[in-house]
């Protein structure tokens, strides 16, 4: 007699076994290969993308305090962590610079021989085509206010101004061999205008992936450290307020309007809702950016023992797949690419 299986699981008993289960689901629990054979969710190596960071003026790597395990590269060092990621078999790089001089306009970033133009071109010479190299388009970096454009009389960001200089950013990272450019200024419009420069200086196979649904959100800190942040002040006026969910929607669905090739959620733990709902509502690739704050908690937790590290790093990028990211950006993409089984 064929159970009821509308009946609660553990209200049916095996024949002739009563009180006892018929469905045993840890049955397929029981041996790690068990477990790799039947996960319905299981990250991988080529879905990791490793954030690099090239500081200029520094003779060695240098350990950033508040993210422990984490270098500003020199550009030798850049070049060995590059292909060490390659190595591990990651998906991707993406690339951030730190200039030695900052300004108000941030012009570091439209400088073809700056330092983030720079990386871009000893990267591509180390790994080639062997990886997905990505370049981070922010003036945030660069301008000696740390807003991520230029300012305007009134002391917020000029919107329409910055936009320009990110199209122009994005064809010297272009120039410099970035397979993918990637806006996270959070400024209306910025998409087309970068898509347009783009394909005006022949560069129409590079793609676009899209901060989307960026948040104004308290974990950017330790990056900031990271990117030697000179930001006075919040990022309030552009960044998503943390409470709102639609408008992440809204945000998406301009950004692919306006002809980006991939679209982003962060942070990604914090926002896993997010991007749940931007995985059902859309049909391009999603990323997830595991932010610095994600990191440094971790670290921070394991370090004084009261967490394992090494699988509540699984449990976190497991969480961020299973919510929709099919491209997570992690600080522990090249540590953890070769190891990602259950």
């Amino acid at each position: 007699m064929i159970p009821n299986l509308n009946t609660s699981a553990a209200a049916v008993s095996a024949p002739g076994t009563p009180g006892l289960p018929l469905h045993r689901p840890r049955r397929l629990r029981r041996t790690p290969a068990l477990r790799r054979l039947t996960a319905e969710t299981q990250v991988s190596a080529n879905n990791l993308i490793m954030p690099l960071f090239l500081r200029e003026g520094i003779s060695e790597p240098k350990e950033i305090p508040s993210m422990p395990g984490v270098f500003q590269h020199t550009r030798d060092t850049l070049r060995k962590a590059a292909a060490e990621a390659v190595a591990a078999g990651v998906g991707g790089l993406m690339l951030f610079g730190i200039p030695q001089h900052k300004d108000p306009t941030g012009s570091g970033a439209l400088d073809p021989q700056g330092v983030l133009q720079t990386g871009l071109r000893d990267v591509i010479a180390e790994v080639g085509d062997s990886t997905v190299v990505i370049g981070d388009i922010n003036l945030d970096e660069y301008t000696d206010h740390g807003h991520t454009g230029v300012l305007g009389a009134d002391g917020d960001v000029d919107n329409d101004a910055s936009i320009r200089l990110y199209a122009d950013a994005a064809v010297v990272q272009a120039d410099a061999g970035a397979h993918i450019v990637a806006p996270s200024g959070m400024m209306d419009g910025q998409v087309a205008h970068i898509r347009a420069a783009l394909d005006a200086a022949g560069h129409q196979t590079v793609a676009i992936l899209g901060y989307s649904a960026k948040y104004a959100s308290h974990f950017y800190g330790p990056f900031r450290d990271a990117v030697e942040s000179s930001l006075r002040g919040n990022r309030k006026t552009y960044q998503q307020f943390p409470g709102n969910i639609r408008e992440s929607l809204r945000e998406v669905d301009l950004d692919l309007a306006e002809g980006a090739d991939m679209v982003m959620v962060k942070p990604a733990l914090p926002y896993l809702d997010i991007l749940r709902m931007v995985a059902d509502h859309v049909d391009v690739p999603i990323a997830a950016y595991q932010v610095s704050g994600e990191y440094s908690m971790i670290e921070a937790a394991a370090a004084r023992g009261w967490i394992d590290r090494d699988e509540s790093v699984v449990e976190a990028l497991t969480s961020i797949h299973r919510a929709g990211a099919s491209m997570i950006i992690s600080y522990w993409a090249t540590e953890f690419a070769p190891r990602l089984a259950l």
